[in-house]
């Protein structure tokens, strides 16, 4: 009567569990099959088992996207705990050298848009590694890297005050941005929002507009990205941002709109003289991120 009871149950593979995150976070079967390296086919195949065993949906398919059942948000928990366990203890064998702490500067913007992502993919390949990040203007961050208070730092890059610092990783194109169907870059005095000074943006910004003599007031006044944004969002100012930072509720404005054109700006990755191996390898994930970042912008 009680064999039942003693039967053991079957164990999750933590492969199929990988796969069952990459399609949660993406929410489309194709991305998550790129993600994890296998074929559209074999990832349905994958969630197929995964279901059978499990005995219920964990996916709610439309002809657009995937959305979590409320036992696959159940699932995803588990599976996320799971993985980090595994990394974790393969790493304590296999990677023993790799542990340690990480100094990482990062200019405001990119804190808040990518290195978000970049840490936690990181963090999943490396448990044992911490990254302590400090959030700060470039040229503060420069003079940490300087005070070796940091170990490396992502900062924005115009010809002036770094000409020569660090390795290039990635090129931007500054722009204006405006709400979308926003009014703020007709008025007069133009109303915009930037940064403090030593920002390499708000250089550029007054400068071409004071080339160019349009009137300006600084109508918003803010170090952190998210408060420019909001700024824009709400039609109480136009701000320069980095290209790749525009987003549907935003529109690029240019000549069009009788603004001047802005500079192309580098985000550079700077390192101390000597790296441990735990900083070597946050630095080259970081590089890895951006050529990815290249790659879906191309």
């Amino acid at each position: 009567m009680n064999a039942p009871f003693r039967q053991s149950l079957p164990l999750l593979d933590n492969d199929v569990l990988r796969t069952f995150v990459a399609i949660a976070e993406t929410g489309n079967f194709s991305t998550a099959a790129e993600a994890v390296l296998r074929t559209p086919s074999a990832v349905s195949m994958q969630i197929k088992k995964l279901e059978e065993q499990l005995r219920t949906t964990l996916f709610l398919r439309d002809a657009r996207s995937v959305t979590l059942t409320q036992h696959g948000e159940m699932l995803l928990s588990y599976a996320r705990r799971m993985i980090a366990l595994s990394n974790e203890a393969m790493s304590r064998f296999v990677m023993p050298e790799l542990s340690g702490v990480v100094r990482l500067g990062a200019a405001d913007d990119i804190a808040e848009r990518l290195l978000p992502g970049i840490l936690r993919d990181f963090a999943a390949k490396f448990p044992g590694i911490m990254v302590d990040v400090t959030v700060d203007m470039s040229i503060k961050l420069r003079r940490r890297m300087e005070e070796q208070r940091l170990d490396l730092a992502l900062i924005n890059c115009a010809s002036k005050p770094f000409p020569t610092e660090g390795e290039v990783i990635y090129t931007e194109k500054l722009v204006w941005a405006g709400a979308r169907c926003g009014t703020a870059h007709l008025r007069d005095p133009l109303p915009i929002s930037i940064w403090e000074d030593g920002c390499i943006w708000r250089q550029e910004a007054l400068e071409q507009l004071e080339r160019m003599k349009r009137p300006y007031r600084v109508a918003y006044l803010s170090a952190n990205t998210m408060a420019q944004r909001a700024a824009v969002v709400s039609d109480l100012a136009i701000a320069p941002f980095p290209r790749s930072y525009i987003t549907d509720d935003m529109r690029v404005l240019g000549p069009k709109e009788g603004l001047p054109e802005l500079i192309t700006f580098d985000i550079r990755l700077i390192t101390a003289e000597t790296l441990s191996v735990p900083a070597r390898a946050v630095a080259e994930n970081i590089r890895e991120a951006y050529v990815e970042m290249g790659r879906a912008a191309a």
